[in-house]
């Protein structure tokens, strides 16, 4: 590769690339290691944009009997140095995406699976010419239409694969490509279980009880659970962010990186660009990068951009962070300013559980690529897999921030800043002032409450509050949420980084009659008693903060009204 080499974003199509001689960094060991390991079907999840589309369309190209004497487009690559290059072009193979699929309506999402089916049924239309058919052949084949019934469609691919076994004398290879890109449609849609039902028989029949079925590979960025639709599937082998297969195949290594900067004349940017785009882990290898973000870095003109993050709406990640409980969102403080994550996950994705099970989300978040694994071990025994976690790196973050202030809103945003002057300059009025402004627009986004519940979780809106001071404040202040100090776990503490400036102590509490509490007044007396019972500043005392450096306020809330003070 040389500095005039045309970088192509978001290449899909392998001969393409290779035929004009485009930016290419060789995968196709992918070829020979997946052929050697044997597995009847492999299941392979990685985050959007990691190459599973290119891989996929290589392994058409270097497989299919379409492209019979297309040797010239594996010739200088690795696989053709292997005594694989006889395998090249001799299988019927069937390859399909369900990235298309952007509707979770079930009607809607079943029309556009048929349309695929009969679109890959059109190419093979041909075959069917040949005497080695019978009528009744033709007839089923001719019963694949748009307007065939579910369980025509679940049998479709199962009976082509008989019939291009039966037309090419081998057995067929089948590469579907992310496969769970309706599943995430659905759920959000709340057509999950009616979805489920159709690609259960449609997978059963596609890749278990298919008689002709060579080898069979399907991608996707999620690891759905085996129960939801590959309870029939024994014979899959299923590769996750932390399985050593494959873990390079999948997106750049740092060393090849590095060979692309220095080829196209930005070596002296190696360790921004790693700063920026580095830090997905796969397996144990723990410095892979994004090849969405390096390509666009390149084409750019070397321009540092949130270019992988940007490709997507993010609307699930959004959506359970925003609604997520008080706990997922204190994660998430924490994580923001650069700490680890300790938890114990099952990588299987349970959609179900994803708002009523903390690990789930970070599940989610770890198979999408916003996390990564920095240490992984064993506990009780082996039985459990502990992860420690952190964000993937600096593109992730400024994601997060971004998102985080986006949940205010432009108007709700200016009232924010104008909450946080007021703040640093001890106007306690302003603060009340667009404090309630700030909770009128916001409460509901993250289900304050109206009581001190376990129902209500009326500190999913604190931690919300918290984690835009976090962003917003981070250059300035250290800000802590719900730590031990004195005698007791204060909400909110914000210390400033130069130890001559103010430091802050935040006590919220939620009106609670069972306590005597009648009006605002007496919440907030309640909340500066608790800070003094407690002695929350011991923290800043034993650090040398003076006690004229440190301001206590007490929030207290009814509903959407706030009283300061």
């Amino acid at each position: 590769m040389d500095c005039n080499t045309t970088v192509n974003i978001g290449a899909q199509r392998f001969d393409k690339v290779i035929e004009e001689h485009r930016f290419y960094i060789d995968k196709t060991t992918f070829i020979k290691e997946w052929w050697e390991n044997g597995s009847d079907v492999t299941l392979i999840t990685r985050p959007r944009r990691f190459g599973k589309t290119l891989n996929i369309n290589m392994l058409e190209c270097f497989f299919s009997n379409q492209y019979a004497e297309r040797g010239d487009l594996f010739e200088g690559l690795s696989i053709w140095e292997e005594p694989y290059r006889q395998l090249q072009g001799t299988f019927p193979v069937i390859s399909m995406s369900f990235a298309p699929i952007k509707t979770g309506a079930i009607a809607a999402m079943k029309a556009e699976i048929k349309q695929m089916i009969v679109n890959i049924y059109s190419s093979y239309k041909e075959i069917m010419k040949s005497a080695v058919f019978d009528s009744h052949d033709r007839a089923v084949f001719d019963a694949v239409d748009r307007k065939m019934d579910d369980a025509t469609a679940y049998m479709a691919i199962h009976n082509l694969c008989i019939y291009l076994s039966r037309y090419y004398k081998k057995d067929v290879i089948i590469l579907l490509d992310e496969y769970d890109t309706p599943m995430q449609e659905s759920w959000l849609a709340g057509t999950w279980d009616e979805t489920v039902d159709f690609f259960r028989q449609f997978f059963n029949y596609t890749f278990k009880t298919n008689p002709c079925l060579c080898r069979g590979i399907i991608t996707g960025i999620t690891r759905i659970s085996k129960e939801s639709i590959f309870s029939d599937l024994n014979n899959l082998d299923v590769i996750t962010t932390t399985s050593d297969k494959y873990a390079t195949s999948f997106g750049f290594t740092q060393e090849e990186v590095f060979a692309a900067l220095d080829a196209t004349g930005y070596g002296s940017e190696k360790e921004n660009v790693k700063k920026w785009y580095d830090g997905f882990t796969f397996g144990s290898s723990k410095e892979i990068y994004n090849p969405w973000s390096i390509t666009s870095f390149i084409a750019n003109k070397g321009k540092y951009r949130t270019y992988w993050v940007n490709t997507s709406t993010n609307r699930l990640i959004n959506s359970l962070i925003q609604s997520g409980t008080a706990t997922v969102k204190q994660h998430m403080e924490e994580l923001l300013q650069g700490k680890n994550l300790v938890a114990e996950l099952d990588e299987q994705i349970i959609f179900d559980q994803l708002y009523s099970s903390t690990n789930a989300v970070w599940s989610l978040l770890l198979a999408t690529g916003y996390l990564k694994v920095t240490q992984l071990s064993y506990i009780g025994g082996y039985q459990k897999m502990q992860y420690t976690l952190a964000l993937t790196n600096m593109e992730v973050v400024i994601m997060f921030e971004t998102m985080i202030k986006e949940w205010f809103g432009q108007d709700t945003e200016v009232y924010y800043n104008e909450f946080i002057k007021a703040l640093l300059n001890g106007n306690v009025r302003k603060m009340n002032t667009f404090m309630n402004k700030v909770a009128l627009y916001t409460f509901s986004s993250f289900d304050s409450g109206t009581k001190p519940s376990a129902s209500a979780e009326p500190e999913r809106f604190y931690h919300g509050f918290v984690l835009g001071m976090v962003v917003s404040l981070a250059d300035t202040y250290q800000i802590r949420s719900n730590r031990e100090s004195g005698y007791g776990r204060y909400d909110v503490m914000m210390k400033p980084r130069d130890r001559h400036g103010k430091a802050f102590i935040f006590e919220f509490k939620v009106i609670d009659p069972d306590e005597d509490e009648r009006t605002l007044e007496d919440t907030l007396a309640n909340a500066h008693l608790q800070i003094e019972e407690k002695q929350y500043e011991a923290e800043l005392i034993a650090e040398g903060f003076l006690p004229g450096q440190i301001y206590k306020y007490g929030f207290a809330f009814r509903g959407k009204e706030c009283l300061i003070g």
